[in-house]
């Protein structure tokens, strides 16, 4: 893969080191982020996990000290009733027969969608069309609660919902190059803390293989795990 100017002047900066403290990654992290935009900071894992056995899946919420500094469309599938609600508490769009009409017409421009409990049975005629999109709302998520307001406003603050794929890997993001370090750095330990109480039981030894960070378009920081977790 050719790289482009920017990629190999960051690539440059990063020493004959194999593997990194946090603190150290994030300085590098924001060293050689190169874009002209806010580049996005993403966190790459690797588990020792069997991702066909349902005991060891990876799946849930987390919302992080800083947020993710990014920006979120959020629809609320409600009654009427609770239409006002759900507004005040930040989504952009919210209702019932109007949204679903929508969504089964293939209108979907929207980054989240949550519900109610109540209103979950009229999702099955647009469930497969929001499954294929990764929209469904799910209570694993946090995407189906009966307290909208609270689950609209830490999805708005940057709740992330992060699962494994069928690599064994997790991707995610956890803020943007252009925040405080020590704001960065909260970020990262509350996710390698979240990490580490998720540890199935099933998994013996070793649970994270490898983790790295990197900058929209920079090159990939490797993490000394055994560092990471011995700092939370």
């Amino acid at each position: 893969m050719k790289r482009g100017k920017n990629y190999k002047a960051a690539l440059k900066r990063l020493s004959d080191k194999e593997n990194y403290s946090l603190s150290e990654a994030i300085v590098l992290l924001k060293e050689t982020a190169s874009t002209k935009f806010d580049s996005t900071a993403e966190l790459h894992l690797r588990l020792n996990i069997d991702p066909t056995k349902a005991d060891q899946a990876i799946r849930g919420t987390i919302s992080l000290p800083h947020g993710t500094g990014k920006s979120v469309k959020v629809a609320a599938i409600v009654n009427d009733d609770r239409v006002k609600e759900a507004k005040e508490a930040g989504a952009d769009e919210a209702g019932l027969e109007d949204l679903l009409a929508d969504f089964s017409k293939g209108k979907i421009d929207y980054d989240v969608i949550v519900a109610t409990p109540d209103v979950m049975k009229n999702l099955g005629k647009v469930a497969k069309t929001l499954g294929q999109k990764g929209l469904m709302p799910n209570p694993k998520a946090g995407t189906v609660a009966d307290n909208i307001s609270q689950a609209i406003k830490e999805i708005k603050l940057g709740r992330l919902e992060y699962r494994n794929d069928k690599q064994a890997n997790i991707h995610t993001i956890f803020g943007k190059v252009s925040f405080k370090e020590s704001d960065l750095l909260d970020n990262l330990k509350a996710f390698f803390t979240m990490m580490r109480d998720a540890k199935p039981a099933a998994v013996k030894g070793v649970f994270i293989k490898s983790a790295t960070v990197t900058s929209t378009m920079g090159p990939g920081i490797r993490l000394d795990v055994n560092q990471v977790m011995s700092e939370l």
